[in-house]
């Protein structure tokens, strides 16, 4: 038997079930589910500094516990002295295991390190069912060792659903155990 992460043995036997009652859905296959997690992080001073790429590099490595990649500028932008090419960012696109296991650390451990947290604000949809949430400081992850990072920066977590609009993908969400604020 091979291992199958917490989230995603509970969403199999209690969210879909769950959501087929809320939404009335006929078919497993109707039921949304979350389709990845993208992690992503842009470095404005690495315009100055080459080493903040590899550095936010190893760090979204560290905490979602697969390789990221740097991104680069499209376009030149002289005010900002930016050049099309130049890396200004880095990213990791987590799917399947890794996603629920990234998901699962992100809820019990990281989220709860937030000083003052009442939960993650429910603003965040698109309107095409997919969630944007902000992190201030990369110090909530414990796989991150403070004493060895060079400044504190904040990243983009994105949860791409294939759900059809923010109500099914909020009722997702909440019951894979995301703490949205109460109102």
């Amino acid at each position: 038997m091979s291992y199958i992460p917490r989230l995603k043995q509970e969403y199999k036997e209690r969210v879909i079930k769950a959501l087929s009652e809320e939404f009335g859905y006929n078919n497993v296959m109707q039921v949304p589910k979350l389709q990845k997690i993208v992690v992503s992080r842009g470095v404005g001073a690495a315009v100055s500094d080459k080493k903040l790429i590899d550095h936010a590099v190893e760090e979204l490595s560290n905490i979602t516990g697969q390789k990221a990649v740097a991104t680069v500028s499209k376009k030149d932008v002289a005010s900002f002295k930016l050049r099309k090419g130049m890396p200004i960012g880095a990213k990791v696109t987590l799917r399947g295991e890794r996603m629920y296991e990234f998901l699962d650390r992100l809820i019990t451990s990281a989220l709860p390190r937030v000083r003052d947290f009442q939960g993650v604000k429910a603003t965040g949809f698109d309107g095409r069912g997919n969630y944007n949430l902000g992190i201030t400081e990369q110090i909530i992850f414990p796989e991150i060792n403070i004493d060895k990072i060079n400044r504190i920066n904040g990243m983009d977590i994105t949860f791409v659903t294939s759900a059809q609009t923010d109500k099914e993908a909020k009722s997702l969400l909440t019951e894979l155990g995301l703490p949205f604020k109460k109102n």
